[in-house]
């Protein structure tokens, strides 16, 4: 099929940027300061001004908006559908309830906490986002890489085979007592983050999590989670290890014990693990024919308690039970200011990757479903969420993805859906809970490993990285691989360092080109890239893909030699030859030693002598010249973003050097900004002059084609009859 290709022919004289300035005045804008964006971010966000608005205005558009900011349910309250959507808001509700459940037993044990305060995070977190969250669909509770996180501070503190750590608030307390409070008061300052960061309106911060990076982070936790479930698997007694290089030290252990495996575990372990994903698989393969998927965990949860009972797996085979389920709920706890302080290092990660991981799964349903989340609101609601959550004993709460998708595949609209699964979870804790104490941990071991497979699937991102884009593949393995060795505080550390090097190596390194001349028309392209292309003889075109600053100025200055020549040399070869001209001529007296001159400072422009020498001609004398073939260089600025004060000051000794030895510099589609900054910046005097900016790469390219007629080649046509 041909494009279709419309023509099109614009008149205009050839512009540059001082010419463009006369015909077309300038609107005079004040630019806004750095402290006038940092007032702004504080006093204009919504939650900050919410009191401000009723206090010292009357503006009710004002303090409407900033309520519906801070409660977004009253936004989707007001077009609630009842009959259209509440009957799939229950159905979802219970279906998510009851993955729920099962999921905040297992990852609770991630956690190293009893599996019944996995059942807290599936109900006090929901309470408060229900009313602050703007995602509709996301499943809010237990989610295995933070419960990792949070586990690894608690067997730090609280080890299996050693002494707690000593504070006073430990004092009296038993150790699932004592990992109940380190649990609960970093969850406690992670809300406290997650809360500041939301009101300080920095919810952009998890713009520098990228996609490769949390999916090298979560890989990791996913190898992680499937070490630390193989002692329950096994039915091995493991102490939980904690630190760099603990995963290890774990599978050490383990491999020392595997001779006492439990032979019951294993065996109904492998297969649970089986028909699970048997029957996952098959979810996805018919979920357009299923009204709700198959809620496996929990068919193979309640069998194998039944068995477990019937048969007396604890007293006959040796086998781990959950055993005695905390009945109902218990009274409000203080964090430990101990541990505050002892796990603030570890908490931020936990407050960066919960938020990540939950806005990253929001936005994905948010586009799905056209409605708007905001950021720093989602911040707020897990800050809350996670303080009130805390206060009564819970874990880290975020999303899991499989959870959610079962929420929004199941009918669930609104978080209605949520509210109903958090009750389902509270009447688990209240009333049935006592049904699940025959539950072998092995099940729900096996449990959690099959839920990874999406996770460790991502090992499949590996090739297509490495053909695609290899810097972004270093950034996943390095991730990855120093999460999995260095723990994943310290490895989300190291991510975040590969991720930064590979933005200043792409910045420092950029991709510089030559272009030249597609023939009949305006338009440049790189002379490497196409067949029939034109390059002007004694022009060269070039343009460097990115900011120049202190970092790059080098590369950018060896990057115009290699285009061409080193002025600077040329420079100096002039001026011998210009001593042994003075010789020969007996012009002027006779020169000092070669050795004891500055070179550069040697005069190079001879428009006040009495004669004119041609350097590219063979000069009398054996005198040996560089031979300069170029009579123009376009630098082309339209990728430059800005330019600081180093690379300002290079660029202008650049510029001069080339000016020295009658090479015309001019630069094309420089940003206003940046040439502002130049005016501002003294950057202009007699030998850099404002008049070789233009406006664009045309207009230059005319402009030097009218000063040296009849001595460029290469053109197709008429060039000063091209517009």
């Amino acid at each position: 099929m041909a494009t279709l290709r419309k023509q099109y022919a614009v008149a205009r004289p050839v512009y540059s940027e001082d010419s463009f300035a006369e015909d077309h005045e300038k609107v005079h804008r004040v630019r806004k300061t750095m402290l006038d964006h940092l007032k702004e971010c504080v006093t204009g966000s919504m939650k900050l001004s919410f009191l401000f608005s009723l206090k010292s205005s009357c503006d009710s558009t004002r303090a409407k908006k900033a309520v519906l900011s801070l409660l977004p349910i009253i936004g989707w309250m007001r077009i609630y559908r009842v009959k259209e959507w509440l009957l799939g808001d229950v159905v979802s509700g219970i279906s998510t309830g009851l993955v729920a459940i099962m999921q905040g037993l297992a990852f609770s044990m991630l956690a190293s906490l009893p599996p019944s305060y996995g059942l807290y995070t599936a109900f006090f977190p929901m309470l408060t986002y229900f009313f602050l969250g703007s995602s509709r669909h996301i499943s809010i509770g237990s989610f295995p890489v933070l419960s990792l996180m949070i586990g690894a501070v608690v067997t730090r503190l609280v080890p299996d085979g050693g002494p707690s750590a000593n504070f006073p608030g430990f004092e009296g307390l038993n150790m699932t007592q004592q990992r109940v409070l380190v649990a609960s008061s970093v969850t406690f300052l992670t809300g406290i983050f997650q809360l500041a960061m939301g009101l300080l309106q920095v919810g952009f911060i998890v713009i520098y999590l990228s996609d490769t990076l949390v999916s090298g982070f979560t890989t990791a936790a996913a190898v992680h989670i499937l070490v630390s479930q193989l002692k329950f698997v096994l039915g091995l007694v493991v102490p939980g290890i904690s630190g760099p290089l603990s995963i290890i030290y774990t599978l050490e252990k383990i491999f020392v014990q595997i001779t006492s495996t439990n032979i019951c575990d294993l065996v109904m372990s492998i297969i649970i693990m089986v028909i699970v994903f048997i029957v996952k698989e098959m979810n996805d393969m018919y979920k357009a024919k299923l009204p709700v998927p198959i809620p496996i965990e929990v068919v193979m949860t309640v069998i194998a308690c039944g068995t477990s009972y019937g048969l007396n797996f604890k007293d006959r085979y040796g086998v781990d039970i959950v055993g005695k389920m905390v009945s109902g709920y218990e009274a409000p706890i203080a964090p430990d200011m101990d541990v505050f302080k002892d796990s603030a290092v570890e908490a931020f990660p936990i407050a960066i990757v919960g938020f990540a991981v939950a806005f990253s799964v929001a936005k994905v349903y948010s586009i799905k479903h056209d409605y708007a989340i905001d950021g720093n609101q989602e911040l707020i609601a897990f800050g809350v969420s996670n303080i009130f959550g805390a206060s009564f004993r819970s874990f880290a709460a975020s999303t899991a993805l499989s959870r959610t998708a079962v929420q929004e595949s199941s009918g669930g609209r609104t978080q209605i859906a949520g509210l109903i699964s958090a009750m389902m979870a509270m009447i688990v804790t209240v009333a049935l809970g006592f049904l699940l104490e025959p539950l072998p941990t092995s099940v729900l071991g096996a449990l959690v490993i099959v839920n990874l497979k999406g996770m460790l699937m991502q090992f499949r991102e590996i090739p297509y990285l490495w053909r695609r884009d290899k810097p972004e593949c270093v950034v996943w393995v390095g991730t990855c691989l120093g999460a999995i060795l260095l723990g994943l505080d310290i490895g989300l550390a190291v991510g975040l360092g590969l991720e930064l090097l590979t933005v200043i190596f792409r910045a420092q390194f950029p991709r510089c080109s030559v272009l030249a001349n597609i023939p009949g028309t305006d338009l440049y392209r790189d002379r490497k890239d196409y067949l029939n292309i034109v390059e002007p003889t004694g022009v060269k075109i070039f343009r460097i893909p990115s900011p120049i600053f202190f970092a790059n100025i080098e590369f950018f200055k060896d990057k115009l030699v290699e285009v061409g020549f080193n002025p600077l040399r040329v420079l100096r070869k002039r001026n011998k030859a210009f001593r042994k001209i003075e010789k020969l001529l007996n012009l002027f007296s006779k020169p000092t030693d070669d050795s004891d001159m500055n070179m550069k400072d040697l005069p190079a422009d001879l428009k006040d002598l009495p004669f004119r020498v041609d350097w590219n001609a063979e000069l009398a004398g054996n005198i040996g010249v560089p031979r300069v073939d170029i009579h123009s260089l376009i630098l082309d600025f339209s990728a430059v973003s800005f330019l600081d004060i180093s690379a300002l000051k290079g660029l202008k000794m650049v510029l001069k050097d080339f000016i020295r030895i009658d090479v015309d510099v001019y630069i094309v589609s420089c940003d206003v900004y940046i040439i502002e900054k130049l005016h501002s910046c003294m950057f202009f005097d007699d030998d850099v002059q404002t008049s070789i900016f233009f406006p664009t790469l045309h207009d230059a390219m005319l402009h030097v084609l009218g000063k040296h007629k009849g001595k460029i080649k290469g053109m197709v046509g008429d060039q000063n009859d091209q517009k």
